[in-house]
């Protein structure tokens, strides 16, 4: 996994030395639709080598199943930046995606006795 931390555009006071609009190009809305749980991993049909610095660490990143959440969080970018970034390599062939199917709230049966017993810990902790 890519460390921020060694990457001679991070610094740790200052951050991010790259402005987010350089590292997209000036772009601030992806061809590709992602919501924050969307999960990414690359298909190994794109050499890393091929690709922008930024580029290759999401590949780097998304090894395993990642969320676009996570990653933005990894990179230390704006949510955004890395969707535009996702679509990039989407377009490239380099990432598939899996939309997580969240249950509704009516899915779920409610126990007010498992509820009660959480709450109840809870307050025993605090």
């Amino acid at each position: 996994m890519p460390d921020v931390g060694d990457d001679p555009c991070f610094d740790d006071a200052a951050g991010r030395l790259i402005r987010p609009y350089t590292v997209s190009g000036g772009r601030t809305r992806p061809k590709s639709h992602f919501d924050l749980m969307t999960m990414v991993l690359t298909t190994g049909t794109v050499a890393r080598n091929e690709l922008e610095p930024d580029h290759a660490q999401v590949l780097e990143l998304c090894e395993k199943p990642m969320t676009v959440a996570e990653i933005a969080a990894r990179l230390r970018m704006p949510v955004t930046v890395t969707k535009v970034l996702l679509s990039d390599l989407m377009e490239h062939g380099a990432v598939v995606t899996r939309t997580i199917e969240l249950p509704s709230a009516g899915d779920y049966l409610v126990n007010l006795g498992t509820l009660e017993a959480v709450l109840d810990g809870l307050r025993k902790r605090l």
